[in-house]
Parts: structure tokens; C-alpha cells; sequence
């Protein structure tokens, strides 16, 4: 098996774990979940290191190791434990969302289907996955009530634009991949404050009832 093929295969498993992301009730395992995906990315990182030989990717495998499959998700679930457990209101039935996400999968397929950049010809796919990982990151973003889940969705756009910059320009240098890593962290960080400060002043992390409260 090529690298190319390898790379390609790993980013089908991205879409799977997104979807299951998006998909799930219960945070703790969307969070779960989400740790997976991390992990998945951070071996086709390792790929695209080994077979393209693109040394600074190695280091974007530890510092995403490290912030992605275990920081983040680790956050989350302390946020989880001192929030309580809240079951994740949807303003979309499960089907229409369905629906959507593999439209927008469909769409970023086409949209890549398109490039003629010889660069890009032989990681198309791994290249619409990474397009498809960001919408459905935003789809998460816009469909759910609940806060944490809406910094999962954050995060699996944040996963998508790293694929794209990995994929792209892998021979980067280390310091601009450490430098969106720790934007990404303390991003998810001041999140984490904001939801934890609406559960304790609202007694819920609802984002559709606290819209109710402006009025």
C-alpha cells in the first residue's frame, strides 16, 4: 500500500468519529470520541511525516498529541464533572442532521473534485475529508444548544484546518503549527470558563435558553 493510499484511508475514519461526534447525546462520549479523532490525526500526521519526509510534521504529531488527544478532551470532561452531566438539546432532528452532514461531505468531495493543482491531485481525498471535517465542525457549531458541544464543534473545525495545513504545507516550520496549537488551546480554555460561568449562573449550558433571558 502507497503512503498516499495509507493517508487516505486514515482520513475516512476522520469522517466516522466526526460523525459520531456531531451525532452523540452524551458529551463525556463525544468527547471520547473526539479524543479518538485526535489520535487518527495525529497518525496521519506521522504518515505524511514518513512517507513525504516532511521532518517538522513529527514534531505537529507530539505537540497535537499532547493538546488534542489528551488536553482538550481531558478539559472537557473536568468541565463535564463540575457542570454535572446535561443532556444535549438539538434544534435539528437526528435525520435532517444526518442529512446534512453528508451533503456537506458530497459538497466538499465536488469542490476538490475540481482542483487541477498537480500538488493536490494525489490526496484528494484526504483533502476533501479535511474541507468536509471544517463543515461539519461549523454544522456541529450551528445545530447544537448545548456549550460544550458547540466548543466540540470548535474543535473538530480546528482538526479540519490542520489537516488542510498539514496536507498542503507540510514542511512548514514547527513553530507556526505550535503557534495555531496553543491559539487553539487557550481558545477552548476561555470557552470552558464561559460555559462552566452560563451553567452556574443559569443552572444549564442550553445556549437556546439563554437567548430566552435577553429580553
Amino acid at each position: 500500500m502507497s503512503g498516499t493510499s495509507v493517508v487516505n484511508a486514515l482520513t475516512v475514519l476522520l469522517i466516522l468519529t466526526s460523525m459520531l461526534v456531531v451525532e452523540t447525546k452524551r458529551l463525556r462520549l463525544a468527547a471520547y470520541m473526539y479524543s479518538i479523532q485526535s489520535l487518527v490525526l495525529v497518525s496521519i500526521f506521522l504518515s505524511l511525516a514518513v512517507f513525504m519526509h516532511a521532518e517538522p510534521l513529527y514534531i505537529w504529531s507530539v505537540t497535537a498529541f499532547i493538546t488534542k488527544t489528551i488536553l482538550v478532551p481531558y478539559l472537557i470532561i473536568r468541565t463535564l464533572k463540575k457542570v454535572g452531566e446535561q443532556e444535549e438539546g438539538k434544534s435539528l432532528k437526528t435525520t435532517t442532521s444526518v442529512f446534512l452532514a453528508v451533503l456537506l461531505v458530497a459538497l466538499s468531495f465536488v469542490v476538490v473534485g475540481s482542483f487541477q493543482v498537480y500538488a493536490a491531485l494525489k490526496i484528494k481525498i484526504a483533502l476533501a475529508v479535511s474541507i468536509a471535517h471544517f463543515l461539519l465542525g461549523l454544522l456541529c457549531m450551528l445545530t447544537r444548544r448545548n456549550a460544550l458541544k458547540q466548543i466540540l464543534g470548535y474543535c473538530l473545525m480546528e482538526n479540519g484546518s490542520h489537516l488542510t495545513l498539514a496536507l498542503m504545507a507540510y514542511n512548514a516550520p514547527e513553530t507556526v503549527e505550535i503557534g495555531i496549537l496553543t491559539d487553539a488551546v487557550f481558545a477552548v480554555l476561555i470557552m470552558l470558563v464561559i460555559a462552566k460561568r452560563l451553567s452556574k449562573g443559569f443552572g444549564t449550558l442550553d445556549t437556546g435558553k439563554h437567548t430566552l433571558l435577553k429580553g
